[in-house]
């Protein structure tokens, strides 16, 4: 006798606790929008207005006038969007590879890969930044881009979305069918991940657009910065100017809220997909 199972209807609480997060969430953007829109005087109001005020425009001219902000927006870009497409491709065939390729070795090499993971980064930047500087890379975008090209949490990621969405059976007959090991996962493996691909590309992109302290080691700020080395030189000074370092990251959050706005479909696909196995 097949089981019958009633669709649950969300109750008025449960709105409640969606309208409080999602205020909760949204908030501190909007607050940063405020301050933004203000001067620095806004912040000593008692009661603070929640009405934008009229000096967006000038704090945001106050921004492109004090720093390059466009070539640190253009550099994070650059950054971002390589590492995170890097990862996706690299982290996705890496996945592939320990998921469904039989090799000898595989599990060790594995868990040697995601036990770099426990490794601190602090404990890698002295090596590191003297590799960039015998290979004559400081202050180019190079020495922040290779080092992140592919990370321990991408393969373990792509692994596990492969052990779950792509079959042995489906591999297998591929093979008979006469496909190579590159066209079974491009046209095998990586249509059945590509919710979860993009999910996890949509994580490394906002890790490599948030690095602050390997680009503020490796790039000169005044020559190549990224968005957060331009972000700490409002911050600087004698006293904080508020309005104008949350101009600054008003302008800074655009390109993660569009990436994501891009990616939207896929990552609640993904998010989905997880949520409805087993």
């Amino acid at each position: 006798m097949r089981a019958k199972f009633s669709a649950t209807k969300a109750g008025p609480l449960a709105y409640a606790v969606l309208v409080v997060v999602l205020l909760a969430s949204v908030f501190p953007l909007y607050y940063s929008f405020l301050i933004a829109s203000k001067d620095n005087s806004a912040l000593g109001e008692a009661v603070p207005s929640l009405v934008p005020g009229g000096n967006l425009f000038e704090n945001l001219a106050r921004v492109f006038d004090t720093v390059d902000f466009w070539l640190a927006m253009q550099n994070s870009l650059v950054v971002a969007g390589t590492v995170a497409i890097s990862n996706v491709v690299l982290g996705t065939l890496a996945g592939f590879a320990f998921a469904r390729l039989r090799f000898r070795g595989g599990n060790a090499l594995f868990l040697v890969v995601v036990g770099t993971s426990m490794v601190p980064t602090q404990l890698g930047v002295i090596p590191l930044y003297m590799l960039m500087s015998d290979l004559d890379w400081y202050g180019t975008l190079q020495a922040v881009i290779v080092p992140a090209l592919i990370g321990a949490f991408s393969v373990f990621w792509m692994r596990q979305a492969c052990e779950e969405s792509v079959p042995f059976e489906l591999v297998e007959a591929a093979r008979v069918d006469g496909c190579s090991v590159l066209r079974t996962f491009w046209h095998v493996a990586f249509p059945a991940v590509r919710p979860q691909a993009a999910v996890m590309g949509m994580f490394t992109f906002m890790t490599a657009w948030n690095d602050f302290f390997w680009p503020l080691i490796v790039l000169d700020p005044n020559d190549s910065p990224t968005v957060q080395v331009a972000l700490s030189t409002l911050a600087s000074g004698y006293y904080t100017d508020y309005s104008l370092m949350l101009s600054g990251a008003s302008l800074a959050v655009l390109p993660v809220v569009a990436i994501f706005l891009l990616l939207a479909r896929q990552i609640v696909g993904g998010i989905m997909q997880g949520a409805v196995k087993g």
